[in-house]
């Protein structure tokens, strides 16, 4: 076979894979773009209840205690104290006591080892148990609603109502409901003073907002037409029956994966209950400035969307996910794999065509610019376009800007950081095969690698 034939056969595959993706992001930007608000609802129909997972937070615990219990005064807030080395238990306890008192609505769940550090599913489901104690076998449960908050996690002051609308909790079959997620650092720099860390580590941030208020948006939006609408790890409300139906004699609705909000949507869809995506509101949190630990974190998210392909004969076989759903739910899981065999392809064609030029330039030269140009300008555009959209459309509707060319500026930075996911999926696909499934937490960015101070004055 001619190296010219070999390339044509990788450069068509690659396109087609290239094209295929290109239309399912035109599938997802129309019902994204065109969705309008709906109703909001009433807070006081249901009992919210707070679930903060801790694992080293002292630096942010506080503030974000007294940002819950400020905001939704009503609402119980449970933080669960995975083990931590460092004082997140006192912070809490501090707060728990002020002004001489306790606070009725400020719960610690405190875990130890050999249980504790084991992962956020399990720190969840201790908080469950706890929930579980504190209520008592005879209350009520079908009003209750648990909402997941990392520790730097501030949902939007008008979350409760948004969720507590007719068309998500208000319907008795809506079983969980995923917030919008927004970076709350996009327009502070981080506290360095090289200047292109500051511009680096802010772009990093503005990047993983544009991803998150848009692509991701679009997906879970166009996943309301399948039915698979999938959980978020912050911002994630689940009705306490929902949980209860998935929980089984060891009181665990969460389960062993890396990642758990994924893991949790697909036993709540398969146990026959809906799930809700809104942008009418939005829970805030932190964006990583640092790659290292960028990629530390989409390594986990990479392998743990691995460890959920277990579900697939599970997804096919519901008879509460339609077919539709399942395929959309397989391609979901196929990402990584398609991301390592993406990484494998899409170099060939440039890496023969370098070949082929180092051996013959003349030749390779005279069919490159008869015709062949073409096919490579159709090859990079298709491999582009659907990542390079993105940047306008966060211009215009995330940041209500008409400055197209920073727009579209933002959609090629976007292209070259979604490149990095193939990066990461090479590191999941290490961890697993070398049984390296332990949970990493992600260093906050205002933590020091010696281990930051804080007051802990209430």
């Amino acid at each position: 076979m001619s190296v010219k034939v070999l390339l044509a056969i990788t450069q068509a595959f690659a396109l087609t894979m290239s094209v295929a993706f290109l239309v399912y992001v035109v599938v997802i930007v129309v019902p994204y773009l065109r969705r309008k608000p709906g109703p909001v609802g009433d807070p006081a129909d249901f009992t919210w209840h707070f679930f903060v997972p801790c694992r080293d937070e002292q630096v942010v615990i506080r503030d974000t205690i007294r940002y819950l219990r400020t905001t939704f005064r009503k609402a119980h807030v449970w933080v669960v104290d995975d083990d931590s080395e460092d004082r997140t238990a006192r912070v809490v306890r501090m707060l728990w006591r002020r002004h001489g008192g306790y606070d009725p609505y400020l719960h610690l769940v405190p875990r130890v080892r050999p249980e504790a550090r084991t992962g956020k599913g399990d720190a969840l489901n201790a908080a469950y148990r706890a929930l579980n104690d504190w209520m008592g076998p005879d209350a009520a449960r079908d009003d209750v609603v648990v909402v997941v908050v990392d520790a730097d996690g501030r949902p939007a002051p008008n979350c409760l109502e948004v969720c507590a609308a007719r068309h998500l909790f208000g319907d008795p079959e809506v079983g969980a409901v995923q917030l919008d997620v927004w970076m709350s650092n996009v327009e502070t720099p981080p506290p360095t003073r090289n200047p292109v860390g500051r511009w680096f580590g802010l772009k990093l941030a503005q990047l993983q907002d544009l991803e998150f208020r848009t692509a991701i948006a679009a997906i879970q939006t166009s996943r309301g037409f399948t039915g698979t609408i999938s959980m978020g790890g912050n911002g994630q409300f689940t009705r306490l029956t929902a949980l209860d139906s998935i929980a089984g004699g060891t009181e665990e609705p969460w389960r062993g994966s890396l990642l758990e909000d994924f893991e949790l949507g697909v036993h709540l869809l398969t146990a026959g209950w809906r799930t809700g995506f809104t942008p009418d509101s939005h829970v805030a949190q932190e964006g990583l400035y640092s790659l290292r630990r960028f990629l530390v974190q989409r390594t986990r998210w990479g392998q743990g969307t691995m460890q959920c392909a277990r579900y697939l004969r599970r997804i096919w076989d519901s008879p509460h996910v339609t077919t539709l759903g399942a395929a959309e739910m397989m391609y979901y899981l196929a990402q990584p794999w398609l991301q390592l065999l993406g990484s494998l392809l899409y170099p060939i064609p440039f890496l023969l065509l370098v070949v082929s030029t180092a051996g013959d330039p003349a030749q390779m030269w005279t069919w490159f610019t008869e015709g062949a140009w073409i096919l490579f300008a159709i090859y990079g555009s298709f491999g582009l376009l659907p990542f390079l959209v993105w940047g306008p459309i966060y211009q215009l509707k995330c940041l209500r800007s008409k400055n197209i060319l920073r727009g579209i500026g933002m959609g090629f930075a976007y292209a070259a950081y979604i490149y990095t996911f193939y990066v990461t999926s090479w590191r999941a696909l290490f961890r697993l095969v070398r049984g390296r499934n332990g949970w990493a937490k992600t260093r906050r960015n205002t933590e020091q690698a010696t281990g930051a101070k804080v007051a802990l004055d209430a």
